[in-house]
């Protein structure tokens, strides 16, 4: 009966993925004392690079403080602050930054380039376009490049050291 389940459900998630231009690459079947657990490594093809969803082997999602300076000086990005508004204010933001909400990432990401530009102040990016999101310290950075991977954005990036680090670098560079 398990082998039955696995070969519906491989089947199922085979179509699903493949509709959304994933492939399904290695396919494993443990089963445990009660339990059968399906494991699907996929790859994501968007249309110039691969993907690899896989948990054992993740591309680099994380920017470091030198590759966000770089990407701050070259206009290459788009880095989005999913701090709330107080926290910039109370604490400070990163220059060129743009503040949206953790709670506002899904919509904003849906709004029309003209909406998203006057309610948050900045240039909406494309779905094709580099976005690295920051935060505090890390953690929600990290859900809203999850959210914007749900929403079909593929070069996705964010800043696990968020403004804690950010502003450490800074602070190092001005006693100089």
């Amino acid at each position: 009966m398990a082998l039955n389940v696995y070969s519906r459900l491989t089947r199922s998630i085979v179509r699903v993925l493949a509709s959304r231009s994933a492939i399904p690459v290695t396919r494993q079947l443990t089963t445990t004392s009660c339990w059968t657990h399906l494991h699907i490594r996929v790859i994501r093809y968007d249309g110039s690079s691969l993907r690899n969803f896989s948990s054992s082997s993740q591309p680099s999602i994380d920017v470091s403080y030198e590759q966000l300076k770089k990407l701050l000086l070259s206009d290459s990005s788009v880095v989005i602050d999913v701090r709330e508004p107080w926290e910039l204010r109370e604490y400070g933001n990163i220059p060129g930054s743009i503040n949206v909400p953790l709670g506002q990432v899904n919509g904003a990401l849906q709004l029309t380039p003209d909406d998203f530009k006057e309610k948050y102040g900045g240039v909406m990016p494309s779905q094709s376009q580099n976005i690295v999101f920051t935060c505090l310290a890390g953690v929600r950075s990290k859900k809203a490049l999850e959210t914007a991977v749900s929403l079909g954005y593929t070069k996705v990036q964010y800043y696990p050291g968020g403004w804690q680090e950010w502003a450490e670098h800074q602070l190092i560079q001005t006693k100089e």
